[in-house]
């Protein structure tokens, strides 16, 4: 991570440690390497320990900084692995609103962007924006045959700014993780580089623009919901213009009566709406509060602002499904295996300790179905055993456990009877299936076969290399006849042992080969599979009455 000399941004350095200061984070100032930046007089004088009410503090702070700190708050809001609670909470109310800039400005961003002025590229254009946010501003206009739109600029200036304030972050992260070891733990420097990468993407209209017509594609068909139209004759990377939106909002409970909508239909279908983008999809709305999600006259739920997505590989999909299963089957050592492999921080220090915890947290809900079960309580409780033992979920995974609290709080305001687990429960049967698939078998018993494959081959060289260093350390070893024999035998089994093994991985590899791959064997496939799993059965039966028969003698 290349990072910028501190003299290039003093003045924003001092800003900084002043805003900090004044809201007596003090702390932070000195782990972070911002005191110097203080005036003389104030140097020394800002305090070590964090402030009553400090969430509040850190809210009004990140305020005060600007649009960069103000959506790492956001950020941060939604990464319940690493944020304490009444964090999470505070920084959630951080709201991106900023005053708007004059209308000449965005008139020149357009003309600029589109090589002409608003009113040729719109029928009509009102210079009174919708709403302005720190990056953008949204005005609504007219297309030339009548259409409403919204179009959505970018400030004039808010490139830079951003950017210099994640060369700044860059710089403090460093600072502080050599200055507190315990960051590393978090992986704090590699946050920090997540961050300005979704930053960034977001400063791009064409990535939002993209996403929108994804998440269209992906729902098409779904009468229950909508997502605007892409304009790409008016749409650049700095200018994106969609269809106008509108309708009552999602959580005015009061107005979706008034309507007469139906509340707990309107539960139900903003939670499979969810669920399809994690579980199916693997393209998710990474900011789904109520405010983007409106309820249209007929019902129908539309879904606006796609700047913050995220998507969800193969493997966490995997290691997601995983997770559920354990839950859903209430298995403590499962539990904990499953989130020591997703953590990014390494190793667990006392996986004891962890297996303890995960056991007390299944405690919680045993003998409950957990159909009826409290998920945001649910996942608070699990995230408080992740924070205690330093594991850090990959980012998508805890926005979407962030996501999945969310939904069930939204579902609860519609119908206080709703249960989150009760929509997730088809999604974690057909995962169980799933992963238990003779397609996922087969894809198991390839890979074991490719390692026992490698094993197998590097097994003459790693002999080789212990041969060389024990013949350079001058090793000897002195044995009589008597004492050899035995060892010689029990070389021999060990010998046939790793050669059963050898062909058993061979014979699988060349079966889940032959099934996948070769379409002149997919009709044998199941009867080949099983034959598969048979051979290697058997073998594994014949090692373990091996090693009885060598227990017994």
């Amino acid at each position: 991570m290349a990072l910028v000399p501190w003299s290039g941004h003093a003045r924003r350095y001092r800003e900084i440690a002043d805003i900090l200061a004044r809201h007596g984070l003090g702390h932070v100032l000195t782990v972070a390497g911002l005191s110097r930046w203080l005036p003389g007089p104030r140097r020394g004088q800002e305090g070590q320990g964090a402030p009553a009410g400090a969430p509040v503090h850190v809210r009004r702070a990140l305020e005060e900084l600007g649009p960069t700190f103000m959506k790492l708050g956001q950020i941060l809001s939604t990464r319940p692995d690493l944020v304490p609670e009444p964090y999470q909470a505070e920084l959630a109310k951080l709201q991106d609103a900023a005053p708007p800039v004059p209308a000449e400005a965005i008139h020149a961003v357009v003309r600029e962007e589109l090589g002409m002025d608003a009113d040729t590229a719109f029928a009509a254009f009102d210079d009174a924006p919708l709403a302005s946010a720190s990056i953008g501003q949204v005005h609504e206009a007219r297309l030339a045959d009548g259409t409403r739109v919204v179009v959505k600029v970018r400030k004039p200036g808010a490139v830079e700014r951003i950017r210099e304030d994640l060369e700044i972050l860059r710089n403090v992260t460093a600072t502080a993780t050599r200055a507190w070891p315990v960051l590393a733990n978090y992986d704090v420097e590699g946050l920090v580089e997540e961050f300005s990468k979704t930053l960034t993407t977001e400063l791009d209209y064409l990535e939002e623009a993209r996403s929108a017509e994804r998440f269209a594609t992906n729902f098409a068909g779904d009468e229950r919901f909508r997502f605007p139209k892409v304009y790409w004759d008016t749409t650049t990377s700095r200018i994106l213009t969609l269809e106008f939106m509108e309708g009552l909002k999602i959580n005015d409970v009061a107005a979706l009566d008034a309507a007469g909508l139906d509340r707990r239909a309107l539960a139900d279908h903003s939670a499979a709406a969810l669920a399809q983008m994690i579980f199916e999809d693997g393209f998710f709305h990474a900011d789904p509060h109520p405010g983007n999600m409106f309820v249209e006259p007929g019902g129908r739920i539309a879904i606006i602002d796609f700047g913050m997505v995220g998507e969800i590989s193969d493997q966490l999909r995997h290691d997601l499904g995983r997770l559920l299963i354990a839950l859903a089957r209430k298995d403590p050592r499962r539990l904990a295996r499953v989130l020591e492999a997703m953590s990014r921080s390494g190793a667990v220090e006392d996986r004891k300790r962890l297996a303890a915890d995960v056991a007390v947290f299944i405690s919680l809900y045993d003998g409950v179905d957990l159909a009826d079960v409290n998920l945001a309580r649910l996942a608070q409780k699990l995230l408080a055993v992740i924070r205690h033992h330093h594991l850090v979920m990959p980012a998508e995974a805890a926005v979407v456990i962030k996501m999945l609290v969310m939904a069930e709080g939204l579902g609860r305001v519609l119908d206080p009877q709703f249960r989150l687990s009760r929509v997730l429960e088809p999604h974690v049967r057909r995962l169980l299936l799933e992963q238990y698939s003779p397609a996922a078998i087969t894809r198991s018993l390839k890979a074991a076969g490719l390692t026992a494959m490698d094993l197998a081959g590097d097994l003459p060289d790693l002999i080789d290399s212990a041969s060389r260093v024990l013949d350079a350390g001058g090793f000897e070893v002195h044995l009589r006849a008597a004492e050899l024999e035995p060892i010689v035998a029990r070389a021999e089994r060990i010998g046939n042992k790793v050669l059963a093994a050898v062909i058993a991985a061979a014979f699988i590899r060349g079966v889940g080969e032959v099934v996948t791959n070769d379409t002149r064997w997919r009709g044998w496939r199941a009867p080949l599979l099983r034959t598969g799993i048979g051979a290697a059965g058997g073998l594994g039966a014949y090692l373990a009455a091996s090693a009885l028969r060598r227990r017994r003698s």
